[in-house]
């Protein structure tokens, strides 16, 4: 690989990456960022207290490339891992990327060619497609808004799928702020929601595939629960700056996030009770969610209940297995 010259203007973005314990996936990631077609670009990656070999690979990349960039620091959550690494960068416009998310060659210049036509967009995204936990395209494309957003857009679900899907402009970073610290999840709503009802910002989606998300093999019930708690710390963060978006749209955005969860929980595989819950919950803070979406409702309903019906019907199998073993019971 030829090693790009180190360029003396500013760069036209900034590249932020979290890194904890990604070996795994990390050179690939950072593979696809030197493959871009725009190459006036930095990245700084934050290795945020990894205990595999991170920081490493990060450190042999940036050795044949001026244009990466390593800072460490102990264990302080992603949150903070972002923020610092705006912080350390330069360019007027930032792009986030998980470290073990992927590009398409041409993302990073069809948002800065976006951002330089229209000075009044302050945050673009893309289309996303899944990518296998083993990095295999998956052909699925996660569903994409045709419109500008509004604030009751980020209450519930994420419609920018990930971080790696941004690309905005420092100018809101400075005067949003930046993530929550001590927020892990929903971190990324809570600040799209922070920028769309203080700024005059517009937040605007390209129709075009440019992010690839690797979905994770992993997720078991305490993930999804805190998936749930790093929403309610959302709304307890929003009711600050946006009280009457939280009131008009709670109840809703409640019972979208919870079946967000009960379908979650039907890929991830997990305990089939916890998904009910969800469910049983969203319609309990919103039953009418069944009548606005019917199709993605309903169809998680009667998937969720088949779920836990087949688990009911093996667990009673089993015991009928083990008494059947145990034989009669003898009786004096």
């Amino acid at each position: 690989m030829t090693t790009p010259r180190r360029e003396t203007k500013c760069p036209d973005i900034s590249v932020v990456v979290p890194v904890f314990n990604a070996a795994t996936h990390l050179e690939a990631t950072l593979g696809t960022v030197q493959q871009q077609t725009l190459t006036n670009w930095e990245l700084i990656a934050v290795d945020d207290g990894s205990t595999d070999a991170s920081a490493a690979l990060v450190a042999e990349r940036a050795r044949s490339d001026p244009r990466i960039r390593l800072l460490r620091q102990a264990n302080a959550g992603v949150s903070i891992a972002r923020n610092r690494g705006v912080a350390a960068s330069q360019a007027p416009l930032i792009a986030f990327l998980d470290a073990d998310d992927l590009w398409h060659p041409d993302k990073l210049r069809c948002h800065v060619e976006r951002h330089q036509s229209d000075a009044d967009l302050g945050v673009s995204f893309a289309r996303v497609e899944f990518l296998s936990p083993e990095g295999q395209p998956t052909g699925k494309i996660a569903s994409h808004p045709s419109c500008l957003l509004s604030p009751a857009d980020f209450l519930c679900e994420n419609p920018t799928t990930t971080t790696s899907n941004w690309v905005l402009r420092r100018e809101v970073f400075e005067t949003v702020g930046g993530f929550v610290p001590d927020m892990s999840y929903s971190e990324d709503l809570e600040w799209l929601l922070r920028v769309s009802c203080k700024g005059g910002w517009r937040i605007e989606p390209i129709d075009r595939v440019l992010t690839y998300y690797r979905t994770s093999a992993g997720g078991l019930s305490a993930s999804l629960e805190r998936m749930e708690q790093g929403w309610l710390r959302l709304i307890t963060e929003a009711r600050g700056y946006a009280p009457q978006v939280v009131a008009r749209h709670f109840a809703a955005a409640q019972a979208v996030h919870l079946r967000y969860l009960a379908r979650r929980s039907l890929r991830l595989q997990g305990d089939p009770a916890l998904g009910a819950d969800f469910m049983i919950r969203a319609f309990r803070s919103d039953w009418t969610l069944l009548i606005r979406q019917p199709r993605r409702t309903g169809l998680t309903a009667v998937a969720v209940l088949a779920r836990l019906i087949l688990a009911s019907l093996q667990r009673w199998l089993r015991l009928g297995r083990r008494s059947s073993r145990a034989g009669p019971v003898s009786r004096p």
